[in-house]
């Protein structure tokens, strides 16, 4: 008898969520332990004071609902008050950049709506592997070393993220107590008590814009999520204020073109031209404009315009499904790598810069204002056929997560490839700041797209830059195939 799967970039992480499915957990409380244990061990990509976006799948419905986890900006950002500290555009990292963190609030809606065991067993294997420490992977120790020079400047970060080799350990104890007092007490206190005030002390200690009234006011949003006609898929997306709009309309425009060859990198190259400056003039948190669908969804072609694409961006991507039919499709980050480079002292709690991604151009949709939440670069997936869920899949990868969503869709409906395959099969992405195509050099046409009148680079087989990619395909109640990215730690774990 199986309980259900899991699907994650971190063995530890797809083995927590086993656990927690053995102990007749649910999908989603399998993917909260799953999310937690990965804001322990890959602080470069994710933290529990980061955001988090979800699609779920109730057993029994025929159709998904989302929930947007996403912070807002503090009561003192303001373009005026950025710019008086001296700077022309939103800075990168530091105090400033940091927006409330949505992750755990989140997790308690996920869990109080579809949840079986509350959230005490669900953080802790988190919470203990924080506590006893945990093995650095290869690439986290090649983060910390790239990143060992502005992360030393905050004593925290240098004091919990020193640069280490891989195969040593690290520890966090202020972080597995933050994690076991969510456990015991739900994430009031992270808000509204002990280790919502530290943060708010933290950032008020590096003048940041962030108050303790910003994150008691936090509230996680139930949204609709955006159908897709694919063939014969609906497949959906997440709405604005994230870049899901983006993702259907790369759907939309690809669903005829070849799925191979230069004929697929042409034509992932003029929706790229197309759609990204749509995202960048159009999407931004939907409380303070209206952001239009159908621009996105025409398959028209469109005069190409200024892209802001950001160079960083590192997120965990995870899925799950329980034998009563539920499923989950989870992405989570910290925004850039490492985040803010800010850990709030006393709780362990690594804080996300999501705000760099806001513009000081107050005619921008983007613009910095109070309470607001960004264009959000994070989405997930899933895909159904006859009112029946079919696939869960998604990607980490920053803004290039929509391309990567169209080609992973492609290689499980248009190519038939099981979840496995199809999350390792070699990828291709119109790389950050546009207009050089990068492709893995094991893919079957880099030969040809790499001597076309493209502009090219090839990247290594495998290569992280091309995401780390999870998929569950459900072909019965209780009969699930699914693929863990090689290009991650990851595992897919059945109980």
């Amino acid at each position: 008898m199986t309980h259900g799967v899991v699907a994650a970039p971190h063995h530890l992480a797809s083995e927590a969520g086993a656990e927690v499915l053995r102990a007749g957990g649910s999908a989603v409380d399998a993917a909260v332990a799953a999310d937690a244990v990965l804001c322990v061990v890959y602080p470069h990509m994710t933290s529990v004071g980061g955001d988090l976006f979800a699609l779920v799948w109730p057993a029994g419905a025929d159709r998904p609902v989302g929930l947007a986890g996403a912070g807002r900006s503090g009561s003192l950002a303001t373009i005026d008050e950025v710019r008086s500290r001296g700077h022309r555009a939103m800075p990168e990292r530091g105090p400033l950049t940091v927006t409330v963190p949505g992750t755990v609030e989140a997790w308690g809606r996920l869990v109080e709506r579809y949840g079986r065991l509350g959230l005490a067993p669900l953080t802790a294997r988190a919470a203990a592997l924080a506590r006893d420490g945990w093995q650095v992977t290869p690439g986290l120790a090649a983060q910390l070393s790239a990143d060992a020079a502005w992360l030393l400047d905050d004593p925290e970060s240098a004091r919990l993220l020193p640069p280490v080799k891989a195969g040593m350990t690290l520890r966090n104890p202020e972080l597995a107590a933050t994690l076991e007092e969510i456990g015991r007490d739900g994430f009031n206190g992270f808000y509204r008590g002990p280790t919502g005030l530290r943060i708010a002390a933290a950032l008020e200690r590096r003048d940041g814009l962030l108050t303790a009234a910003d994150l008691a006011r936090h509230r996680s949003v139930w949204v609709e999520p955006i159908p897709v006609r694919y063939r014969d898929l609906v497949v959906f997306q997440l709405p604005p204020p994230t870049q899901g709009l983006l993702a259907a309309g790369l759907m939309v425009r690809l669903e005829r073109t070849p799925k191979s060859g230069l004929e697929l990198a042409r034509g992932l190259v003029r929706a790229h031209d197309a759609l990204y400056p749509l995202r960048d003039q159009l999407i931004s948190d939907p409380d303070f404009v209206e952001v239009p669908v159908q621009p996105f969804l025409d398959p028209a072609p469109r005069r190409a315009g200024p892209v802001d694409q950001r160079p960083h961006g590192d997120t965990v991507y995870l899925c799950a499904a329980d034998d009563d039919g539920n499923a989950i499709s989870l992405v989570q980050s910290v925004a850039y790598t490492f985040g803010s480079g800010v850990i709030a002292e006393g709780t362990g709690v690594l804080l996300q810069n999501r705000g760099a991604y806001f513009r000081l151009d107050p005619a921008h949709v983007n613009r910095l204002e109070p309470h607001k939440r960004t264009m959000h670069t994070l989405i997930a997936a899933m895909a159904a056929r006859e009112g029946h869920l079919w696939a869960v899949f998604g990607s980490m990868g920053g803004v290039s997560q929509p391309q990567f969503h169209v080609q992973l869709l492609a290689n499980l409906a248009d190519r038939g490839l099981d979840p496995q395959a199809a999350v390792a099969e070699p990828r291709m992405r119109v790389a950050p700041g546009g207009g050089v195509l990068q492709v893995e050099a094991d893919h079957p046409a880099a030969r040809e797209i790499l001597r076309s009148d493209l502009a090219t680079e090839a990247l290594p087989p495998r290569s992280s830059q091309l995401g780390h990619a999870q998929a569950l395909v459900v072909d019965a109640p209780g009969r699930w195939r699914g693929g863990a990215d090689p290009r991650s730690d990851g595992s897919v774990e059945v109980a």
